[in-house]
């Protein structure tokens, strides 16, 4: 019983400085996006719309700080437990390191299962919702979910999109028709409506091509077959860091389909879901900064060391990511290396305190 309440004292403490880490680093990052984003105000686009879209963004700045917000409240939930001696009155009572790293540990599970939903039901809605109303405030009604465009390969077919808007409508497509690597077709239309099963072309032109000469023929609309459906379209579009793990890898899986290079949706994939094992090793390290060699420095100085060690492992992970597609190893390692590396260091240092 005494096991399980101290447990819980420290879950309470790990816990409460990581939210407490989380919201100053949510404020900081709404303060200082939205003095930046004030750039923007445009026509009914104002001060108030800027605000009121940054908060529909924060379940995605949840999760993009969780990471750092783990590390470093770990680090300041330790490190409040250690100064107050209480850490040492655990230990001196006979409560191994170990057990006192499973109470960190519980609250790590639980902030895992929040994150891992946000990335996967929240924060992708919020996302595309969030800058569909801010396009159509800007724009008005209907106006495009996305202001970048795309390419993507279907067989022997490429498309060049302009933007897709809120009512499933593409701009500006372009289809280039191969065979044998030979440019048989180019078919561009002004506008693409989908009409529940198929894609309907309006205001088109069709160029036909052959050895000696090329012929264009104008259509009022044109049907238009294809696996493509708006959410896979909108998916194309959208940023794909911000996707779910599902769609992640149902992207990933369309783009091999293809034969196309499916690098960069598998590297988010696999950075959302190997999240607890991140975690984990940021945890470790947390902990050894406060049982190993910084335990006797002041807490401010460790957190600056964690905030240092917290970008350090960004952006290796940064770093890994190109050299994944340039070297040809799976993104998976781009992720598992600077967590394996933390979590290796981190035991290390908890060993050599015993």
């Amino acid at each position: 019983m005494i096991v399980d309440r101290l447990d819980g004292y420290i879950a309470r403490n790990v816990l409460g400085a990581i939210l407490v880490v989380q919201a100053v680093l949510l404020g900081l990052d709404l303060i200082i996006t939205y003095i930046d984003d004030l750039n923007d105000i445009e026509g009914g686009y104002g001060a108030l719309d800027v605000f009121l879209y940054l908060c529909m963004r924060l379940p995605w700045r949840f999760y993009q700080y969780a990471p750092v917000g783990v590390l470093i409240g770990a680090l300041i939930g330790l490190g409040s437990m250690a100064s107050a001696n209480e850490l040492t009155v655990m230990r001196a009572s006979g409560r191994s390191l170990t057990r006192i790293l499973w109470g960190v540990m519980k609250p790590i599970i639980l902030v895992v299962v929040i994150v891992l939903t946000i990335a996967q039901f929240v924060s992708p809605q919020t996302e595309q919702f969030a800058d569909a109303w801010r396009v159509q405030q800007k724009q008005g009604e209907g106006a495009m979910v996305t202001e970048r465009g795309g390419w993507q390969r279907e067989g022997d077919d490429f498309y060049s999109f302009g933007a897709i808007r809120s009512d499933n409508t593409v701009l500006d497509l372009t289809r280039y028709h191969f065979d044998n690597h030979n440019l048989q077709s180019v078919t561009s239309a002004r506008l693409a409506r989908w009409m529940d099963d198929h894609w309907q072309l309006e205001d088109v032109a069709v160029t036909h091509i052959d050895d000696k000469s090329t012929e264009v023929e104008r259509l009022a609309v044109k049907r238009w077959d294809t696996r493509l459906t708006p959410q896979q379209l909108t998916r194309l579009l959208r940023d794909v860091e911000t996707q779910s793990p599902s769609e992640l890898w149902a992207y990933a899986s369309f783009l091999k389909e293809q034969g196309l290079e499916a690098s960069r949706p598998l590297l988010y994939f696999w950075q959302k879901m190997l999240l607890p094992l991140t975690m984990a090793s940021l945890v470790l390290i947390a902990a050894s900064f406060v049982f190993g060699p910084l335990r006797t420095v002041a807490a401010g100085t460790r957190v600056f060391y964690g905030v240092i060690t917290g970008l350090i492992f960004k952006y290796v992970q940064d770093l890994l990511a190109p050299a994944s597609i340039v070297f040809g190893f799976s993104p998976a390692w781009a992720v598992l290396v600077p967590t394996l590396v933390c979590g290796v260091v981190g035991l290390y240092f908890l060993r050599k305190t015993g």
